[in-house]
């Protein structure tokens, strides 16, 4: 029966956009679907996270990083990643990845097929993976989920990295301990990664040595019943050379395994850029006897058959890839019955449910991985393997000049005999030097900044006897400088000549203002004024800011006009008791001076007398007896 009848999201229309058409595999967080873009007319993946999941803010985080992770990436074997979204369904929340839609099988389906596979098919794949990753580590990324079920294989013979869901950054602290668990698979988890959790790039150089072992041997180099058992050899034991499971492989496979997945990180290459390279170079040295080497356990091994053809696979609903290979699940698997039935069928239609990635020299010919070499010495590869070449340029920000960014088909894919490969090198970081815009406004400071390719940064005032207010005294860094584009410049301007606030506080109102003009201030009148026991009424009672404030020529200060002392009505208090006429004194706002002639007695006497208006805060004479 097709369980995918009984998917709710098969038919509908993710976002009022993506029609699900299929469902593809079933993850632990996640469950693919091939579908329709229906605004683009295009067929792509969709990686739906399970609707109970998305509840959980964390694992929503991983979704959102991982779209905008591998967005970053724009390179042939890397999965893209087109949009992220949410849709709110009568069945729940939905949040999905559309992603690019690639037509084959995984690496696992290969290996469960075949077994182990020749040298010349294993590094085959490898290059490509190694290719996509070296772009992910030189952008800053690391995958730390690298293994065979993450690596597609295309009918069109592309090989693709998928799943960046445990993606981190490389400069970033990447401790992949969550929930008490360390992320990734156990089988492929470098020692440091089950140690501490710390991950960089040679954790993914660790893993692609065990996916390499994996290919040449068919089978993996720690066993154990337990995945804690797995993690205890690998923190205790160096794997074994691949020729001890296979005997006959070449000593440079051996010695490219033991480089890749040496146990101490800093034995290993730096990142899949160099692993890259070292893979070219102990290829170099293998005669092709023994890059046809046949594994003795490989299924339909034959001297005539060169060919790898992993044949798909119904997708399993234990599975703990979070997205596998994107085949309906409604399609079978097909052996073929011999291998005279295989060669003609790869020979005539390429196995209309078979990926054929691999095909005979003489009709194709292989890219050579040449990422990160000179651009000299890629050209003499490329023709020597009988390709045309032409060269474009970029900058860039990590790979040095004259080096190799990339080549157009990528590292492993093959052009026809005679064929044309661009070879994309690097011109370096590309810089952009600071212009001089000291004595120009701030205005024109930015706009000419923004034209020279760089960002108006933040702004500092400072008073300047040189240069006019508003006027550009300096950059940092300073005009001349090289920077990336884009870099923030931090901009000094001038506040003008300093001056001192004068003292106006108790001059009269016009007195002050002309005192302020004089001094190259301008002013201005507060709406209200307020009462002052210090400035008689019409006179400045208060200024903002205060006197000898350092200002900028121009400035302005605010005069606060004072409206005299606060006069109120002395309450009658002629009769009582000395404590009591004191208190209803105080309330109103006086001060009192009580002139006693007893211990004891009441108030025959007030200065000033009651109902007389009084300044506030003054003071109310009592004589009591």
């Amino acid at each position: 029966m097709d369980t995918t009848l009984q998917d709710p999201l098969v038919g509908y229309t993710l976002d009022g956009r993506y029609r699900v058409e299929a469902r593809i595999a079933v993850g632990g967080m996640a469950t693919v679907y091939r579908a329709v873009d229906t605004r683009l007319d295009r067929v792509l993946a969709l990686k739906v996270m399970h609707p109970g999941l998305a509840a959980d803010g964390g694992f929503v985080d991983r979704f959102i990083r991982e779209a905008k992770a591998v967005a970053r990436l724009a390179h042939p074997n890397v999965v893209g990643v087109y949009d992220q979204g949410f849709d709110q369904t009568p069945n729940g929340t939905y949040v999905f990845l559309a992603m690019e839609y690639v037509e084959g099988c995984t690496l696992r389906d290969v290996l469960r097929e075949r077994g182990a596979l020749q040298p010349r098919a294993a590094l085959d794949i490898m290059e490509p993976v190694l290719a996509g990753l070296g772009a992910a580590h030189r952008a800053g990324l690391v995958h730390r989920d690298v293994k065979p079920e993450n690596v597609l294989i295309g009918d069109d013979g592309r090989v693709k990295v998928v799943d960046f869901g445990l993606v981190r950054g490389v400069d970033t602290q990447t401790t992949g301990v969550v929930g008490g668990g360390v992320l990734g698979t156990a089988s492929y988890m470098a020692p440091e990664q089950i140690e501490s959790g710390t991950t960089d790039a040679r954790t993914d150089v660790y893993a692609c040595g065990l996916v390499l072992y994996e290919m040449l041997t068919g089978g993996k180099p720690h066993g154990g019943e337990t995945a804690m058992q797995v993690m205890y050899q690998r923190l205790n034991e160096d794997i074994t050379p691949p020729s001890a499971a296979v005997p006959g492989l070449a000593p440079a496979l051996d010695g490219l395994v033991a480089t890749a997945a040496a146990r101490d990180a800093g034995l290993r290459p730096a990142d899949a850029v160099e692993m890259l390279a070292r893979l070219h170079t102990a290829r170099q040295t293998l005669t092709p006897e023994q890059l046809d080497a046949v594994p003795p356990a490989a299924p339909f091994a034959s001297e005539e058959l060169t060919a790898v053809v992993p044949q798909r696979r119904a997708p399993d609903e234990h599975r703990t890839s979070l997205l596998q290979s994107p085949v309906p699940e409604t399609r079978r698997r097909r052996r073929p019955r011999a291998l005279a039935i295989v060669a003609a069928v790869l020979l005539a239609i390429g196995l209309g449910t078979g990926a054929v990635w691999y095909i005979a020299d003489g009709q194709f010919t292989r890219i050579p991985a040449v990422l990160g070499e000179p651009q000299a010495q890629a050209v003499r590869e490329l023709r020597a393997a009988g390709l045309d070449v032409t060269i474009t340029q970029d900058f860039n920000e990590t790979v040095a000049r004259g080096r190799v960014i990339g080549t157009d088909p990528g590292p492993g894919g093959r052009v026809r005999e005679n064929g044309t490969v661009t070879l994309n090198v690097s011109k370096g970081p590309e810089r952009v030097r600071v212009p001089d815009v000291t004595g120009k406004s701030l205005a024109a400071a930015r706009a000419q900044l923004r034209r020279a390719g760089l960002t108006p940064g933040t702004v500092t005032r400072v008073f300047s006897d040189e240069v006019d207010a508003g006027e550009v005294i300096s950059t940092d860094p300073e005009s001349g400088t090289s920077r990336s584009p884009d870099s923030p410049i931090a901009l000094t301007v001038s506040k003008g000549e300093p001056v001192d606030a004068p003292d106006v506080v108790g001059d009269p109102l016009a007195d002050a203002e002309q005192t302020l003009t004089d001094a190259g201030l301008k002013f201005k009148v507060a709406v209200k004024p307020v009462y002052s026991d210090e400035a008689d009424a019409g006179a400045v009672a208060e200024q903002s800011p205060a006197a000898d404030t350092q200002l900028a020529r121009g400035d302005t200060v605010t005069l606060t006009v004072s409206k005299g002392q606060e006069m109120i009505e002395v309450p009658d208090v002629d009769g009582k008791d000395a404590d009591e006429a004191k208190q209803i004194l105080e309330d109103a706002g006086f001060d009192v001076r009580v002139i006693q002639y007893f211990f004891t007695g009441k108030v025959t006497s007030q200065s000033p007398g009651a109902g007389e208006s009084a300044a506030k805060g003054g003071t109310i004479t009592l004589w009591v007896s």
